[in-house]
């Protein structure tokens, strides 16, 4: 059994919490130069996206797409739970996320690579250098706009994990694919 005093005494600062989420929101991010660029990282890449997925393999890189997703999400929040980094820009001001960057710029980049990079070593190839150019480019650019502050984390962390993320979902995406072949 837990301590109930405990428990309504965080429900009670959660309150707080997210009421100063939003009205830090409402007065500092929305539509702030941050703010925008949120905005159209989040749309513009999946605009292209729609341009340019390979339809008759849609759903198959849907699928790596939404299981990555979930991955990024969960590794998201633990990191920020973790105060590993925080995001002082909001798109959203009830997700403590960044949701265009996990939802949006880096989930299409990893589709794109999925899509166009078949063969194992290819697609690990282009992971690497994708991974390089995330973590020592636009990780550095997001933290000079505001948009990402490292608290307990630096950008070689973030680079094995753009990595092994991908491979996880590409082989599992693989063998959900072999199984369907094969029943």
């Amino acid at each position: 059994m837990h301590n109930s005093q405990s428990y309504e005494e965080i429900r009670e600062l959660h309150e707080v919490l997210v009421q100063m989420r939003i009205e830090n929101w409402l007065h500092n991010d929305l539509f702030s130069f941050q703010w925008w660029i949120l905005l159209v990282v989040f749309i513009v890449p999946w605009l292209i996206w729609w341009v340019y997925v390979e339809k008759k393999r849609i759903y198959e890189i849907l699928l790596f797409g939404m299981l990555l997703t979930n991955l990024v999400i969960m590794l998201d929040d633990l990191g920020v739970e973790l105060h590993l980094w925080s995001y002082p820009y909001q798109l959203l001001s009830l997700m403590p996320r960044l949701i265009p960057i996990d939802q949006g710029i880096i989930i299409v980049f990893h589709m794109f690579l999925y899509q166009f990079y078949k063969s194992w070593k290819s697609f690990v190839v282009a992971n690497i250098i994708m991974a390089i150019i995330f973590s020592y480019i636009f990780e550095p650019i997001t933290v000079w706009l505001g948009i990402y502050k490292l608290e307990n984390w630096t950008y070689t962390f973030s680079l094995p994990i753009y990595v092994l993320k991908a491979i996880l979902i590409k082989w599992l995406v693989d063998e959900v694919l072999l199984k369907k072949k094969y029943s």
